[in-house]
């Protein structure tokens, strides 16, 4: 699979899961139960998590080790909300559906950097990655906005925080099954069980992806069978 397969791949799933969870017609604003859609203010409420994976406090746990797992989850949940503010934006405004977005994101600024290996966050300064973070809320909080500058942030970021492309897909399809999991088990309504006897469901999903599953139908029917043991 190319790197323009995997992102409209990843755009496909991001439509379906937002068809599924907000109705169709989501890209006016305004999902299903009236609520209003922020794709923007989701993005940077992810980033200010994606900050916390980091000992930034310097007067509480200042020698702690970066979350580099936590890290990757931020980095993917920031691209869950940036796919679908893509999508809505290219939707209301009619520049063309998924085949058109998927080539401009693989033409954008940064993108072919970051189909390369990612960067050792090791070697990284935890203060430079918090100022790309903090440029992308930036970015994404104004009243004015370019996609595509937040894509270029965002790939950068990204490549500082150990994700590149082929790590953000593996780790994106599995977190879309999860997602869709979720909300088939009672999410919305406050029912569903995020703690797996002790695991949190994404250290639960992270683990499921080592198993090379074939497929996300596979991933989806083990994480059922993983449920069903929660007590």
């Amino acid at each position: 699979m190319n790197a323009q397969e995997m992102i409209a791949q990843m755009l496909n799933l991001q439509q379906i899961l937002n068809d599924e969870t907000n109705g169709t017609g989501w890209e006016e604003g305004v999902n299903k139960n009236g609520k209003l859609i922020n794709w923007r203010r989701c993005i940077y409420m992810e980033c200010a998590e994606l900050i916390d994976s980091f000992a930034w406090k310097h007067w509480k746990d200042i020698n702690a080790p970066t979350n580099k797992e936590n890290l990757r989850v931020e980095v993917v949940d920031i691209w869950h909300f940036l796919m679908s503010l893509m999508l809505e934006q290219y939707k209301i405004k009619n520049l063309g559906g998924i085949a058109k977005l998927s080539e401009a994101i693989c033409a954008s600024s940064g993108f072919n950097e970051f189909c390369k290996d990612a960067y050792n966050i090791e070697d990284e300064s935890i203060y430079e990655v918090i100022n790309d973070i903090e440029m992308l809320i930036h970015k994404s909080s104004g009243f004015e906005f370019q996609l595509f500058d937040l894509l270029k942030v965002y790939f950068a970021m990204s490549l500082k925080c150990g994700v590149n492309l082929h790590s953000l897909y593996e780790c994106y399809i599995g977190k879309n099954v999860l997602n869709r999991f979720r909300q088939n088990n009672g999410y919305k309504d406050g029912t569903y069980k995020k703690v797996w006897n002790g695991k949190e469901d994404n250290v639960v999903m992270s683990e499921i992806l080592k198993l090379n599953l074939n497929g996300v139908e596979e991933i989806y029917s083990y994480l059922e069978s993983e449920y069903k043991k929660v007590k």
